[in-house]
């Protein structure tokens, strides 16, 4: 799986890293037990520096979607059971997603719609 940095955004490198590999392992195009590149391997694939990738693992790692062992290196996790904290941290990310929605006037049905149409995208 490619990545693209856009580094114009204002988003961190680090955050787009994270974010590709979590739409990758959500739409299977990385498989549960799949190795990843070393730190090193990836930041000269993509052309960052090693501590943004480094970043980025620590903390796809600390929330369960990698897993590391200098032996084996790194490797997409196993889906997780629903924690609490996760539960938690996206019905407070929601909530301000669906704000900042209604501020810009978009319908219940249109958000309805584009959360089913993305939702399926995970389901195949």
């Amino acid at each position: 799986m490619l990545l693209e940095i856009n580094t114009q955004s204002q988003m961190p490198i680090y955050q787009q890293i994270c974010n590709q590999l979590i739409l990758g392992i959500a739409t299977k195009k990385l498989k549960p037990g799949e190795s990843l590149p070393s730190v090193r391997q990836m930041a000269d694939e993509i052309g960052v520096n090693m501590m943004t990738v480094s970043k980025a693992y620590t903390l796809l790692k600390n929330d369960g979607y990698i897993l590391t062992d200098r032996r084996n290196g790194t490797k997409v996790a196993e889906k997780q059971a629903l924690s609490l904290s996760f539960q938690e941290r996206f019905l407070k990310e929601l909530e301000l997603l669906l704000a900042e929605a209604s501020i810009h006037q978009l319908s219940e049905n249109m958000i309805q719609k584009e959360v089913k149409l993305i939702y399926q995208k995970f389901e195949q």
